[in-house]
């Protein structure tokens, strides 16, 4: 572990070294790139700095007790060491957390989706409950959020909302919301002073990036004739129209709109590249979408990952056992102690998996 962090640290100062250098300080592209990683290998090179330096005064701390001290002074000694100790191990259980296998969309920004379950109109108003939470823990943060759709009913809850929450770690913060949401309250339109239980459902999911198109050259199949359509003597005396054969889909492209052989075969692959693309695209979106139902299920009470008891002022997370008090204060967006346990037991989960 001790050589990974090692092998960190150099890489981190070797790309700050790389940023002041002028070639790269003048291409945004790259300072991009670098700073990007550099902020990735912040966290676990700022933690292993001070093990090191814990380790150190650790050392040399415990050394003093050899050197024959009065028994006050002793004792003061074997507290800073015993503090130094307990640091010590909070900051190698905080490397370990880092160098743990880690979900390469954690940094990504989110598209978050709450649609009301069972229950009616209190199910609406607790889905307007939900995006208030979650926009203002956005606000803690300083994230930015963008309403995409929204379709309201009348006494101001939400049939379905979609937003995207823009700001580093994002997704690590709430990929744990997906799922049922159960909240258990006396609606503001019960006379009768009844509990009722509605859900609403939330589904968190990554930013979508453009899906690359790697197109390899042994995969074409490429035939150069002569041009049958308009555009004059040059054209239909030279070869200059262009068919391409992308051999693992069967698709051909065809271009004979330019006279130029090589201006033909840009704009054929551009048409492949694209119609690729679409292929793709639909591909992700359907993964997106399976992902999504995944994570929802289907509304109904007895799927719930989250419970929100009024009467009782308290919050629990039925997959971790998690109990919290002070519902208020929690839809209001403090919702940080109800997160890092999450991420605590998601941590403790894969590092055993990573020591297993």
């Amino acid at each position: 572990m001790i050589d990974r962090l090692d092998l960190m640290v150099r890489r981190h100062d070797e790309l700050i070294a790389l940023m002041a250098q002028p070639e790269v300080a003048t291409d945004p592209d790259r300072v991009l790139e670098y700073a990007r990683e550099v902020a990735g290998l912040e966290d676990v090179v700022r933690a292993y700095r001070e093990y090191q330096a814990v380790s150190r005064s650790l050392a040399e701390t415990g050394a003093m007790l050899t050197d024959g001290l009065d028994a006050e002074m002793a004792e003061m000694v074997r507290e800073e060491v015993e503090e130094l100790r307990r640091r010590q191990e909070s900051l190698l259980a905080e490397l370990k957390g880092e160098l743990a296998p880690r979900d390469p969309n954690d940094e990504k920004d989110v598209v978050v989706e709450i649609r009301a379950g069972t229950g009616g109109d209190e199910a609406a108003l607790f889905a307007a409950d939900l995006y208030r939470m979650y926009s203002r823990y956005a606000e803690r943060h300083r994230w930015g959020v963008d309403v995409v759709d929204l379709h309201e009913i009348g006494i101001g809850g939400f049939k379905e909302i979609v937003f995207e929450i823009h700001g580093r770690g994002a997704y690590s913060d709430l990929k744990f919301e997906s799922g049922v949401h159960r909240v258990q309250r006396v609606p503001a339109t019960e006379a009768q002073g009844r509990i009722h239980t509605s859900t609403a459902t939330v589904a968190v999911l990554p930013e979508v990036e453009d899906v690359e198109i790697d197109i390899k050259e042994e995969d074409l199949r490429i035939d150069v004739y002569r041009s049958s359509g308009a555009g004059g003597q040059n054209v239909q005396k030279n070869s200059t129209a262009i068919r391409i054969t992308h051999l693992p889909s069967g698709m051909v492209v065809t271009c004979q709109d330019e006279r130029s052989q090589l201006k033909n075969r840009m704009k054929a692959m551009n048409v492949l590249r694209a119609r690729l693309f679409a292929i793709e695209q639909r591909k992700h979106d359907e993964q997106i979408e399976s992902s999504r139902r995944s994570q929802v299920g289907s509304g109904d009470r007895s799927e719930k990952v989250r419970t929100y008891n009024f009467p009782q002022d308290r919050l629990t997370d039925h997959r971790i056992g998690l109990t919290v008090h002070g519902l208020e204060r929690i839809l209001d967006g403090d919702l940080g102690a109800v997160v890092e346990a999450l991420q605590t037991h998601d941590r403790e989960e894969r590092e055993a998996g990573a020591t297993a």
